[in-house]
């Protein structure tokens, strides 16, 4: 063979791995080459060798295992990052002592008047907070006065200390902002815990003393940024995205410094974060696009979450709770409202994603999208967020509907989500949780998204990928596993954070696989998938990630 001349000749030779590209033509490979950016051939080591020339980075695998750059469909980059780089950390799992002892030591480190902000506040907390009429006062204790915010696992909820309710403005005789609840206590005062829409009040009084809203939001996308790479990430839908943090992403990438490819979610109502909404807060995203912030989706809340009886439910909960909550959750849309979004997006040409938790809320959009679907035909990109809890009549209609499966296993375990929602729901919908099996042998897109920072306080894919193969907890000591019929093979779940999140998104041209023509985004890992036992996966490290053909994150122990 000829010597190829420097025209012919690749930037990038990554060989000698055992690589699983993802690719159905070709799944496994030895040597990935890069031009520009983007994969130029994938195959044999011997055979690539051939594209190497004199100015090309060769890096020798050594018979580490890769994969594609993960694709996270469904994350929170703000909150994340905020939560990553300023805030007040909380394990899931850390008991109601717990959390008052780390405030108390926060606190100390504060001035009077700054905010103790925090999370992520484990929902049997939230639960035996709203049930203990003194909770509130050691909150206060605790923060030495100070106004306090904690976001639970779900981010849709709070706990606030008093001199946050004053922020806020609203005591005992306020009433409940539409779309929440301001949680009391049996006499009638408040006590702190905010539900659903009652979180943006204290949202707003919070961001209201932040200093420089811009800085704090650029260091947060940083922070965002820098996380994901390290846990394999290069590809992410936002699941619910404002301006400021587009104007930050399109700053990182002006500077040359995003190294992560963003699919934004306009919410169409007010939801937790103060913003313009709907179609105003469309088009000023779209005023943003760029080749890695793409503003394709809108975000559309039908429901709450299990844990405080907002999920829309076909069946009642077990048990009724004193803030009046609807015996079945609550539907935020009326049926003819849904369609008329479902009709707007078509006319917009956006897909949505559609927070529905409970299998009253997923009929709903799914009733709303036959509707149009049916009269327009094939259309935008749907979305049911998080298809946890679905009557076995609607399983098949998301694959005749073209409707992805956005599902959270990071939800599951290791945290106490399950834990709480098991103390609500009827046991029967509990055990047919998550039947990512079923949608996946009939066809469906099914897209894994950590959600974070809800549930967990990384978006740690692997802990993700681990709990769709086994269904188990990765802890040992925790019993039981969450519907096992509806496992996942390992080839299956990783095309749910891989080609499938990325089809999903709208980046199936782009990214999710090893192919040439796509963009050069793989990672390498410190351990073959395929090899070790289910129950490890969860202790993979990263030890390289890779965008469009540069080193972005290179864990210590790697040369």
């Amino acid at each position: 063979m000829s010597t190829p001349t420097p025209a012919e000749t690749c930037d990038l030779l990554l060989t000698g791995g055992r690589i699983w590209t993802q690719d159905p033509d070709r799944p496994w490979a030895e040597a990935v080459a890069v031009t520009g950016g983007t994969i130029r051939a994938v195959g044999g080591a011997a055979d690539l060798r051939a594209l190497a020339g004199d100015r090309t980075r060769v890096v020798d695998l050594a018979g580490r295992f890769v994969l594609p750059g993960l694709v996270d469909a469904h994350i929170h980059l703000n909150l994340g990052g905020a939560q990553a780089r300023w805030e007040m950390p909380l394990a899931p799992t850390a008991a109601l002592e717990e959390v008052l002892e780390a405030v108390r030591a926060w606190a100390g480190d504060l001035g009077p008047r700054e905010w103790v902000v925090g999370g992520i506040l484990g929902s049997t907390v939230l639960a035996q907070v709203e049930a203990d009429p003194s909770a509130l006062r050691r909150l206060d204790e605790a923060a030495g006065g100070r106004p306090v915010l904690l976001r639970d696992d779900s981010m849709h909820n709070r706990w606030v200390s008093s001199a946050a309710l004053a922020a806020m403005g609203v005591d005992a005789g306020s009433p409940d902002p539409e779309g929440g609840h301001l949680v009391r206590t049996p006499d009638g005062a408040l006590n702190g815990v905010l539900h659903e829409m009652a979180s943006a009040l204290v949202e707003s009084a919070f961001a209201a003393s932040v200093p420089d809203p811009a800085a704090r939001t650029l260091g947060s996308m940083e922070a965002a940024v820098r996380v994901v790479n390290s846990f394999g990430i290069t590809s992410v839908q936002d699941a619910a995205t404002t301006p400021a943090p587009v104007q930050a992403l399109r700053t990182l990438e002006e500077q040359g410094r995003l190294s992560l490819r963003v699919v934004t979610s306009a919410p169409v109502r007010p939801f937790l974060e103060a913003s313009v909404v709907g179609d105003e807060l469309v088009a000023e995203l779209r005023r943003h696009r760029s080749d890695l912030v793409r503003p394709d989706f809108v975000k559309v809340v039908l429901d709450g979450v299990p844990t405080t009886r907002t999920t829309a439910l076909l069946t009642p909960y077990t048990c009724h709770h004193q803030h009046d909550t609807p015996e079945h959750g609550e539907l935020y849309w009326t049926p003819e409202d849904l369609r008329e979004q479902v009709e707007h997006c078509y006319d917009l040409r956006i897909g949505a994603k559609f927070h529905a938790t409970g299998d009253a809320s997923v009929r709903a959009v799914l009733d709303a999208v036959e509707a149009v679907r049916r009269v327009r035909g094939p259309g935008p990109v749907f979305h049911v967020a998080h298809a946890s809890f679905v009557h076995p009549d609607d399983l098949p209609r998301f694959a005749a509907l073209d409707v992805v499966a956005d599902a959270s296993p990071y939800i599951w375990y290791p945290g106490v989500i399950p834990e709480a929602i098991a103390a609500e729901v009827p046991a029967d919908l509990v055990a047919a949780m998550w039947p990512l099996r079923s949608f996946v042998d009939d066809g469906v897109v099914v897209a894994a998204g950590s959600d974070w920072p809800c549930a967990l306080p990384t978006p740690d894919p692997w802990t993700g990928l681990e709990t769709l193969v086994t269904r188990r907890n990765p802890d040992p000591a925790v019993p039981g596993a969450l519907n096992p019929a509806q496992a996942l093979d390992l080839p299956d779940a990783i095309a749910a954070l891989t080609s499938g999140a990325a089809a999903a998104t709208g980046l199936g041209d782009v990214a999710g696989r090893l192919s040439p023509g796509l963009s050069a985004d793989l990672i390498v890992l410190d351990r073959d998938l395929f090899e070790v036992p289910a129950g490890q996966i969860h202790e993979t490290t990263v030890l390289q990630t890779w965008f469009r053909g540069d080193l972005v994150h290179e864990a210590a122990a790697v040369s």
